[in-house]
């Protein structure tokens, strides 16, 4: 039995034009008081919480090419570690920002 893969592609800016029904719904929804709404299911973000959270997994940011000079007993060290030397100092840099965005 084969099965098909069928994949759609949608156009964020070219998206089809809200239906009357989801215009009423979504104006009955914004004049809502905030005291309707149910935070039953959620539960409290305490200071523990936070300071066990991590960074989505999935979140990637975006590379920009740029140029870099560098010391050349800087780039050989980098170098001598193996392929991947650009991942590396990316991962130096980030230590060093993220470390200072703590400080």
């Amino acid at each position: 039995m084969s099965k098909k893969i069928v994949r759609h592609t949608v156009k964020l800016t070219d998206l089809p034009p809200l239906t009357d029904k989801q215009k009423a719904e979504i104006k009955a929804t914004a004049t809502l008081p905030d005291s309707t709404i149910d935070y039953s299911d959620i539960p409290p973000l305490s200071d523990e919480f936070w300071q066990k959270a991590v960074r989505n997994p999935f979140y990637k940011p975006t590379k920009t090419t740029t140029t870099l000079r560098v010391d050349s007993d800087v780039l050989v060290w980098l170098k001598s570690k193996g392929k991947g030397y650009q991942t590396r100092l990316n991962a130096i840099l980030r230590d060093a920002m993220l470390h200072e965005i703590k400080h």
